[in-house]
């Protein structure tokens, strides 16, 4: 644990000479990771958390499922806020703490004052005559590595850690996804017993059954015992981040127990159960003065991305404007996001997911805005300008249509005449277009003719014929296809003037 870019994740991969920092996004760990290593003949399993501020939750997580923390803290940078907030993590959930001063090889290393630093918050080193371990490193040059195993090894030791292999499997949630290709995928550490593949697994009020167990870097796991990180595809529903999943021979034990969950919640559902709002309360809420919310559907790869951006957006507040995440879901932004995001007058940014066709035409009909991102840092950024009414109009290339070539009626010097039929969305005169033969790109140009029979029109609707003209390219054939699109602008999100961003109470 510990800050951004104080280099948790290159220390990991120094211990485990891989290189799983090179693939995140940005340069920084935006999920949870869950590893194994082999150390003196000896199994540890590390996760690796994110530092970036914007994972405060993921990193709770990561603190109540260890045994031991190593918290790295950069020699040249010191301690700094996700390094006090990682201690604070730790310090609630009672884990020990090794400290790991890291950049050890730099030329401003000050490894005094990152102790003297810790010591203010808690964590006075034994060195200086407190319980604290510390250990000099650099993990770029291989430097202290086998100390600090060392010390994992000990501290293990002395907390004389155990778990029973043979009793009733169950584990910790601490990452899951949903892969278009193969459906629910969940990281599991289990905790007590072994999982095996074919037992059925209990989560929350949901029973499944597991199809494979793959290890940290996708091979079969045939079984899962105490701390081994496990990727688990079977779940009816993905689960969430932090629960507990257990296992169990016979799916009928299994099924009672989540039918027993799901009457609990409902009998609490009805006990608490809001009243209807009455005119008293309307006339209270009025007096109260004007409230102003930008309301935003969250979309994101993996469960603790969507939490992790919801606390950040949470976090955003500009005078009187503030943000009301309304949904966080996995997986692609769907019909149900832009039906939502329609009804309650928000706007939907995904975070490292993609937009179905049908959601992207319904979001189009229904007027609802929808914002990717890769970064985490960039989306908040943004929505915090938009706050303020600062953002500027993003240009974005919005998809038309598609139109295949069923006949060349003419060819000149410079130009084809073409018959064609709108196989998807529509044709529209002046748009642009990329002229593909079996997905390989032949040409770029823009539509400056298109005739319905024998007149000019300005647009050809999906399932009719049309007559079009391609300039500047002699080299089309039949069977081709056109993908047309336009450039537009996309307006900023402006929670002062924006119809579909605010509520006025």
């Amino acid at each position: 644990m510990g800050h951004v870019d104080h280099g948790k994740t290159k220390l990991l991969d120094a211990i485990r000479e891989t290189h799983v920092m090179e693939q995140e996004a940005g340069g920084i760990t935006q999920h949870i990771g869950a590893y194994q290593a082999e150390i003196n003949g000896k199994t540890v399993t590390f996760i690796d958390t994110p530092g970036h501020e914007a994972f405060t939750a993921m990193r709770a997580r990561g603190s109540q499922v260890t045994d031991i923390v190593v918290l790295v803290v950069a020699a040249d940078d010191g301690v700094m806020p996700q390094t006090i907030e990682a201690i604070e993590h730790c310090k609630d959930a009672k884990v020990p703490i090794i400290v790991a001063v890291n950049k050890m090889d730099r030329p401003d290393a000050n490894a005094d004052r990152v102790l003297q630093q810790l010591s203010q918050h808690g964590l006075v080193p034994e060195e200086w005559g407190g319980d604290t371990v510390a250990v000099k490193i650099s993990a770029l040059k291989r430097q202290g590595l086998d100390e600090l195993l060392d010390m994992i090894l000990l501290q293990a030791d002395l907390l004389e850690l155990k778990a029973d292999p043979t009793a009733p499997p169950f584990g910790v949630v601490i990452e899951n996804e949903v892969d278009p290709g193969i459906g629910i995928v969940a990281t599991v550490l289990v905790q007590q017993g072994t999982f095996e593949k074919g037992m059925y697994l209990l989560s929350g009020e949901s029973v499944g059954r597991i199809k494979a167990m793959l290890d940290e870097s996708g091979r079969p796991l045939g079984k899962a015992g105490p701390s081994t990180p496990a990727r688990f595809i079977g779940f009816s529903e993905p689960p969430q981040n932090g629960d507990r999943v257990y296992g169990f021979k016979e799916k009928k034990k299994a099924q009672q127990i989540a039918e027993a969950r799901i009457s609990h919640r409902e009998q609490e559902q009805l006990k608490l159960a809001a009243p209807r709002v009455s005119l008293e309360d309307v006339f209270a809420r009025i007096r109260e003065g004007e409230i102003k919310e930008l309301k935003i559907v969250v979309k994101a790869d993996v469960q603790g991305s969507a939490e992790a951006v919801r606390d950040a957006l949470l976090k955003l507040a500009v005078e009187e404007a503030k943000v009301d995440v309304i949904r966080t879901g996995v997986g692609q932004v769907n019909e149900t996001d832009v039906m939502l995001a329609s009804a309650s007058q928000a706007i939907i940014v995904g975070f490292n997911v993609g937009i179905t066709a049908n959601a992207r035409k319904l979001a189009e009909h229904e007027g609802v805005q929808i914002r990717s991102y890769q970064i985490v840092y960039k989306l908040t950024e943004d929505i915090e300008l938009a706050l303020r009414g600062l953002l500027e109009p993003e240009i974005v290339e919005v998809p038309l249509g598609k139109v295949e070539i069923r006949a060349i009626f003419h060819r000149d010097r410079n130009s084809v005449v073409a018959g064609g039929m709108v196989v998807a969305g529509k044709a529209q005169r002046g748009a642009s277009y990329r002229l593909k033969r079996e997905d390989k790109l032949v040409f770029e140009g823009q539509l400056s003719s298109l005739k319905r029979f024998k007149e000019d029109v300005r647009e050809v609707n999906e399932g009719y014929e049309c007559g079009l003209r391609i300039e500047g390219c002699t080299d089309v054939q039949e069977g081709d296809a056109l993908e047309l699109y336009v450039h537009e602008k996309q307006e900023s999100i402006d929670a002062a003037a924006h119809p579909s961003a605010v509520t006025e109470t």
